[in-house]
């Protein structure tokens, strides 16, 4: 189970290593060859027992143009220890494999993503005994996905824009477009993005949205950090009797679904909704709450 945004981050490119190619061309623009073939390696780059050296995810990418080594690092913060163990992550991937390695970070963070772009060089000035170069996806390059087509075409990288994203005004559309989408593959899949993406968001009121959407077309119950979820349930008494406690859940969540999209609710829809006690009606409910103009919306036939 994956328990936090530098996890997360990177193992979403061991999820689908193709997506980190996809990244390379579409978002950075660098022309890396088309994979034939791409395989996740041991990321243990320990040479001596006392000194332990791993890095994030490591994937081989075969091309026609040869073998390359794709380094991929999460990156939360600006961190000046990096200038000495990215390079020798890279000099020592290329000794033990004879591999061209390439680094990429990826970052949440866009005074981060400024940082890990700049060059590392070695040496003194006008002759760099060496120089790396990190490729850098981040807030600033990643593209916004909030159309459901759009998202639908290429759910990883939806994944990744709602990863990257996931706080402030954008949030809304971004997280609704990737949750129609995940309907669209197959529910394992579905079940690691939805915890990909739920470990990346920081804003509480964005990760309960999440939650709240997830809940709505009935994924994140299948998922383990459901439990967690039912579990802060309990505690907070909105399980008092098995059938009662999932009405009242329901309930809340059709509620906090309209509030967070920022839509009134009158009180007569308060009254309507947390009166009632059928918790598939309120299911149809909650999913109607996620594309509602208005409040009355839910009680409305219909497409």
């Amino acid at each position: 189970m994956v328990g936090s945004s530098h996890e997360a981050l990177h193992r979403i490119f061991q999820k689908d290593p193709a997506l980190l190619t996809r990244a390379l061309q579409r978002v950075l623009h660098v022309p890396f060859p088309e994979p034939h073939e791409i395989a996740a390696m041991n990321v243990d780059l320990t040479e001596i027992e006392p000194v332990e050296r791993r890095v994030d995810t490591l994937l081989r990418a075969e091309t026609d143009e040869g073998t390359y080594l794709l380094v991929v690092e999460s990156q939360g913060k600006v961190d000046d220890r990096k200038r000495g163990s990215w390079p020798y992550y890279l000099s020592y991937l290329y000794e033990k494999y004879r591999c061209e390695p390439v680094l990429i970070v990826i970052t949440q963070n866009s005074a981060t993503a400024r940082w890990a772009a700049q060059p590392i060089r070695l040496g003194f000035p006008g002759w760099h005994s060496l120089t790396v170069r990190p490729l850098v996806l981040g807030p600033d390059n990643v593209p916004v996905i909030t159309d459901e087509r759009q998202a639908e075409q290429d759910v990883p990288l939806a994944v990744l824009s709602a990863m990257t994203h996931g706080r402030g005004p954008r949030a809304a559309p971004i997280l609704e477009s990737l949750a129609t989408a995940l309907k669209t593959i197959d529910p394992d899949s579905a079940a690691v993005f939805v915890q990909f993406v739920d470990s990346c968001l920081a804003d509480p009121q964005a990760k309960q949205m999440w939650r709240d959407l997830m809940t709505a077309i009935q994924y994140f119950w299948r998922h383990p950090l459901a439990e967690q979820v039912r579990e802060e349930g309990r505690e907070q008494g909105l399980e008092e009797g098995r059938e009662q406690g999932r009405a009242q859940a329901k309930a809340e969540m059709v509620l906090r679904v309209l509030e967070w999209r920022g839509i009134p609710v009158p009180e007569h829809v308060i009254e309507r909704v947390t009166t009632c006690d059928d918790p598939d009606q309120l299911e149809l409910w909650a999913q109607r709450a996620v594309r509602a103009t208005y409040a009355e919306d839910l009680f409305t036939e219909g497409p």
